[in-house]
């Protein structure tokens, strides 16, 4: 990282920590601080696909799988074994990169790239979806309910803001590793493998053991927004958790703020939660928030297709400009 890149940076990831710590403070009705835990949640599980997605280049249509494994190993866990819920979070972690390294390895071992890639993820998300909705250990078809025990050990709090800053630690967790991986050596085989992988290779870099490490590490963070959810609404199901549409949540707040960037996917998460907070208010019409997003994806790919965050880069570089 050179001197004037640290020195805009780190003021700006201190100012929007900032933003982030007072806002359920000044903003404290019910409404808006559960806008924000939603917003922090599709930013955090957004930046788990654009580590993979954006910074590597492997894109991905079922992430939800790590997703739904994390959100069954942690409760499966604390509800037939007694484990602690806070415990629920590096275990769901465990789960997603376990999950994450089975499918990195069997897919890339196999020369899965591309939209085959794509696909294979979608399909493994379908059959352990299936997996589950047939077994009563996880609760089959009728899923899993956590029995409501507030306090603040049981991963339960009286109050949403408790949430809050859970969901706000996990997602600053999450910007820091985009960060390291902006600036590390992984982080540049990741991105000459998203260029090109041939002539990574010609470079040296292992690229099938490359892969399968952020398919590790995405899952690994996919697998905590799992049980983060699972916490947070006390109720899982096989259609809830490896549903499609939170796979297409997390690519789209990526692609539209911004993929293999750092604020990319938080950017995106704003305007998705924005957009499903607004849709629900105004109609009752289901599914009409991802119409609508659907939509703004299309009109960004034609105008921007760096995404939002390209946007704003270009009005500081006019506002710049002007000051000088």
């Amino acid at each position: 990282m050179t001197d004037s890149s640290r020195s805009i940076g780190w003021p700006l990831h201190l100012s929007l920590l900032a933003l982030a710590v007072v806002f359920p403070f000044v903003f404290s009705s019910s409404f808006m601080v559960n806008f924000g835990v939603l917003a922090l949640f599709y930013a955090f599980i957004g930046q788990s696909w654009n580590i993979a997605g954006g910074f590597a280049g492997q894109l991905s249509f079922g992430h939800v799988v790590f997703f739904g494994a994390g959100a069954y190993a942690s409760t499966i866990l604390q509800l037939r074994f007694g484990m602690n819920p806070w415990l629920g979070l590096p275990a769901s972690a465990i789960a997603g990169a376990i999950v994450g390294g089975i499918i990195g390895f069997l897919s890339f071992r196999a020369g899965l790239k591309g939209s085959y890639f794509a696909l294979i993820t979608l399909a493994f998300a379908e059959v352990l979806r299936i997996l589950v909705n047939s077994v009563a250990f996880t609760g089959g078809g009728l899923g899993l309910l956590i029995p409501a025990k507030i306090g603040a050990n049981n991963f339960q709090f009286s109050e949403r803001i408790g949430f809050y800053f859970v969901i706000l630690s996990l997602t600053v967790v999450s910007v820091a590793i985009a960060v390291w991986l902006k600036h590390s050596r992984f982080g540049a085989q990741l991105a000459a493998i998203r260029e090109n992988e041939d002539a990574a290779m010609a470079l040296g870099i292992n690229v099938f053991n490359e892969k399968v490490k952020v398919m590790v590490l995405s899952g690994a963070l996919c697998g905590m927004g799992g049980s983060f959810f699972a916490q947070y609404f006390l109720y899982i199901d096989p259609t809830i958790v490896f549903g499609v549409d939170k796979s297409v949540e997390m690519l789209l707040v990526s692609m539209i703020g911004g993929a293999g960037t750092v604020y990319g996917p938080l950017i995106g998460a704003v305007l998705l939660a924005g957009v499903s907070d607004v849709t629900r208010v105004l109609t009752n019409v289901q599914g009409l928030s991802l119409v609508l997003y659907g939509t703004l994806l299309v009109i960004i790919i034609a105008f921007l297709p760096n995404g939002l965050i390209d946007l704003f880069k270009r009005l500081g570089q006019r506002i710049q400009q002007r000051g000088q």
